[in-house]
């Protein structure tokens, strides 16, 4: 069979019901993902790489490999890294970092805090915890007596190599201030080439690692200062979120600041936190 004519079997093969229902349970209880029926589309369209790369001709022998053999063992990481949205930019929700440096950073410094802990758990691609490093190595510029650490995990391993890398093309740091690009960010030497890449400097300060918030437990070693977990929890229903926020409270000392994204809530859960700015919280 020519690759051609295959391509168009697989473009008109869709995912039955039964098979659409098996998948958005194991996304959900793997991810805390929700996958309803609108997403049968979007569904399809992102698993047909992974029809391709695992040499299955339909969904339905793509389904069968998964949840009647032995596939989802290995393929698990690959089918989630698939259905993820990964959206991400630098310095988005900027006011969350004006708050960071003006206030949150200031007053843990201020609290005798010599290593500021600070996570990000839903990184993505890489522009937010290079976003927070730019803020922080501001902060603790000349200052001898504060350093800071960054750990930086997401559940796909995908978005993970590509923040390791720390190659973006040259408009996604359109929004990063003049200064901060000279100082952070290097762009490419061969003429015509519009990528940059974040300095080694930056890149050395940041852990990658990937991470499930479905986890019981978050093994980040000490509980965190400064806690990120924006626009991610909007992918949730509201008992995963309580749990995921629960768990993240967990990982956060007393006095710590955790950001959400702005379309995002914790009305109505019963955690140690109290609003100090807009989507931003502190830990009672």
């Amino acid at each position: 069979m020519s690759v051609a004519i295959a391509e168009a079997q697989l473009s008109g093969d869709r995912i039955s019901k039964r098979n659409f229902d098996k998948l958005a349970g194991f996304i959900y209880d793997y991810s805390g993902i929700k996958m309803p029926p609108t997403k049968l589309t979007m569904l399809e369209g992102r698993l047909r790489r992974r029809l391709r790369a695992t040499n299955h001709p339909t969904f339905d022998d793509y389904c069968n490999f998964l949840f009647n053999g032995e596939g989802l063992e290995d393929e698990a990481v690959y089918l989630i890294d698939a259905v993820t949205t990964n959206k991400t930019d630098f310095f988005r929700e900027a006011r969350h970092f004006e708050y960071m440096q003006q206030v949150a950073l200031p007053a843990l410094a201020g609290s005798g805090i010599r290593k500021i802990r600070t996570w990000s758990s839903a990184c993505s691609t890489g522009a937010e915890p290079y976003t927070m490093a730019m803020v922080l190595e501001e902060f603790t510029e000349g200052r001898r007596d504060v350093s800071y650490s960054i750990l930086a995990t997401d559940l796909s391993t995908d978005v993970l190599n590509t923040a390791q890398r720390g190659i973006y093309a040259e408009e996604l740091v359109h929004p990063v201030p003049r200064d901060l690009l000279r100082k952070y960010v290097m762009t490419a030497r061969q003429p015509g080439r519009r990528e940059v890449r974040i300095s080694a400097q930056l890149r050395g300060k940041i852990g990658f690692a990937r991470m499930n918030l479905m986890d019981e437990r978050y093994p980040v070693g000490d509980p965190m200062h400064i806690i990120f977990c924006r626009n991610v929890l909007i992918y949730f229903d509201k008992p995963t979120q309580s749990a995921v926020l629960t768990r993240l409270c967990n990982s956060l000392v007393k006095g710590g600041y955790m950001f959400i994204g702005h379309s995002e809530s914790i009305t109505g859960f019963d955690l140690p936190l109290k609003q100090v700015s807009n989507t931003v919280f502190q830990r009672i």
